[in-house]
């Protein structure tokens, strides 16, 4: 229960934290600088708590529009204030729709058209970018 969720909090943090060590030692190395352990680990607490927040974020978000999964316009809400971060978002999922396409039109060609079949499936929703926030900083 509340234990053991305790101890994989733990777990994922103490990963977090090595990973976020590997990346500032991989930068360091790039812009020949170094971080001391005190930097990587406010970096990492940082960085940590405001992924925490994002999840509650994503969470209430997909509450909100009655749903128990977090899809990707959750994600894209959640940036709508980094018009950079949106349009990479946008891009990639538009990148992964095209890829899921393609896949599927190549197993469909293996296969051959079934009569009957439901092709909800087959469809995926076009990801139009969206119209900048007037809150955006």
């Amino acid at each position: 229960g509340e234990e053991r969720c305790g101890l994989e909090r733990r777990g994922l943090k103490a990963a977090f934290h090595y990973t976020v060590a590997c990346f500032c030692e991989e930068v360091g190395e790039d812009k020949e600088i170094q971080f001391s352990k005190q930097a990587i680990a406010a970096i990492s607490e940082i960085t940590f708590r405001q992924c925490e927040c994002f999840a509650k974020d994503l969470e209430m978000f997909a509450r909100h529009a009655k749903r128990s999964t977090i899809n990707l316009e959750d994600v894209k809400l959640l940036a709508r204030r980094s018009s950079s971060l949106l349009e990479y978002i946008t891009q990639k999922s538009e990148e992964i729709a095209l890829n899921s396409l393609e896949q599927k039109g190549k197993r469909k060609q293996k296969t051959g058209s079934r009569k009957g079949r439901n092709t909800s499936d087959e469809q995926v929703d076009a990801v139009l970018p969206e119209s900048e926030d007037s809150n955006m900083a």
